[in-house]
């Protein structure tokens, strides 16, 4: 059985291919445009990119090429890009700035990457990428530089205007804790509720009670890092392996299958065409077994989060 092609409905009635291409860390122009390009020939029709990880250009040159050719037109793909922490205070301007280097009119989804507002810079024309900076506190070096006086609610409820305007068709979030979510909730002026929460979730960090939230409340939650990070012990589990090799495939596709199944959004990324492939069409539905196997990885072995920051003046994972 393949899952590839499967939608899921968001809370706004937009529809969310299930399967998509991550790009962070994908930071060689021609590779990159190549990467997205390949993805889209393939079947790929979510792409995932953000102002941060400095390929919105390439992404952006990889979809023009394969609707340029044909391939796809607009209204086919998927596009989420996410708004950067030094410009929370700017969302309307930065949604119009990773459109510009995205080509597109609109994005599919626009995501707040992180609740956590840092300090703004003065956006220079002649200094393209001066949105990617990480601002460091001046009086503690190795602490970023928060803007404690600006909060991931006052964030949120600017960028509830971006989808009456046209510049996004769903807005979200990413990394929010269920606090952070009920926090949100209750203000007075919430009134769009987030289509997408995007998190790190894998056999190691399933995500349970999270997930299991997020579903009550209508959101769907999105998988970043599904097979933890580059150097994660996930891709040699001596379990994750076995049944890998039982069902002639990698253990990428046991973990990307295994999300599937459980009914999120899921992001796998690489830079090499023959992974990109195979991440999509090797896709399998696990037996009972093992799918139960997978789902007890983290009682076996630990849970593991590979993504988390020190840089919150809160706990941002509880």
């Amino acid at each position: 059985m393949s899952f590839n092609s499967q939608y899921i409905t968001l809370n706004d009635g937009n529809k969310i291919p299930q399967v998509g291409l991550g790009t962070w860390q994908n930071k060689n122009s021609e590779a990159t445009i190549d990467c997205v390009y390949q993805a889209i020939k393939i079947g790929y029709r979510h792409i995932d990119t953000a102002a941060i990880y400095g390929n919105e250009e390439e992404v952006g040159a990889g979809i023009k090429k394969a609707i340029d050719e044909g391939i796809v037109k607009r209204e086919d793909l998927f596009i989420t890009t996410k708004l950067w922490g030094t410009q929370h205070r700017l969302s309307q301007q930065a949604i119009k700035q990773s459109l510009q280097r995205l080509q597109l009119d609109y994005v599919d989804l626009y995501l707040m990457h992180w609740p956590v507002a840092l300090k703004s810079r003065t956006i220079d024309p002649s200094d393209p990428k001066n949105y990617l900076c990480i601002p460091m506190n001046p009086d503690n070096k190795s602490a970023r530089d928060i803007d404690v006086n600006w909060t991931f609610v006052d964030t949120y409820l600017a960028m509830q205007h971006l989808k009456n305007e046209g510049l996004a068709k769903s807005i979200g979030v990413s990394n929010f804790s269920i606090n952070n979510l009920k926090e949100l909730f209750k203000h007075p002026l919430f009134k769009v509720k987030p289509t997408v929460n995007q998190v790190e979730i894998h056999p190691l960090l399933p995500q349970d009670e999270l997930i299991a939230f997020c579903k009550e409340e209508g959101i769907v939650c999105e998988a970043y890092s599904p097979l933890g990070s580059t150097s994660s012990p996930i891709l040699t589990n001596e379990t994750l392996v076995s049944i890998a090799e039982r069902l002639n495939i990698d253990v990428a596709q046991v973990c990307v299958s295994w999300a599937v199944q459980r009914g999120y959004v899921v992001l796998p990324k690489s830079s090499h065409v023959e992974r990109i492939e195979k991440n999509y069409k090797n896709l399998v539905k696990l037996s009972d077994d093992d799918f139960a196997t997978v789902n007890g990885l983290k009682e076996k072995y630990g849970e593991k989060r590979f993504v988390n920051p020190d840089f919150s003046p809160f706990k941002t994972f509880e």
